[in-house]
């Protein structure tokens, strides 16, 4: 289990650095937060960023330590929930493995707890995805 609590304004500064956005978001991460704007850009990063800090955690791995952030997709299933795919050396660094998060923002707050399990645990029809470049619109009605 890997939980990671920071403030909502903690990356601003970084998140304006090209190299740390590919080195922390996925392609996809990257386009649906430029999508956004202003509060609900920030959120999305800073939420993203603790849940791929949750998913180090549990992995037993810390931000520079073999796994690259970006390789940890944090996208939604159908029914709206975050969903975690691990690519490349996350992949790498947990065959077999599923992990589940959770992600919440309150105020200024964002925290994030993850949890790794067998794969084999858990049937993959029980968790649809959908498209995660989900229109900005479908996103803000949903309050995701």
């Amino acid at each position: 289990m890997g939980l990671d609590l920071l403030d909502r304004t903690e990356l601003d500064r970084l998140t304006t650095r090209r190299w740390f956005l590919r080195y922390c978001y996925a392609p996809e991460e990257i386009e649906r937060a430029h999508r956004l704007t202003g509060r609900r850009r920030q959120e999305y990063l800073a939420g993203r960023f603790a849940a791929k800090e949750a998913v180090l955690k549990a992995l037993g791995r810390g931000l520079f330590q073999g796994v690259a952030p970006r390789d940890i997709l944090v996208g939604r299933a159908a029914g709206g929930a975050p969903h975690v795919e691990l690519r490349g050396s996350a992949a790498e660094a947990a065959p077999g493995t599923t992990v589940l998060i959770s992600i919440t923002h309150k105020g200024d707050a964002v925290a994030a707890v993850a949890l790794t399990v067998p794969s084999d645990d858990i049937p993959s029809d029980d968790i649809p995805r959908d498209d995660i470049s989900r229109t900005h619109d479908e996103e803000e009605r949903r309050g995701s």
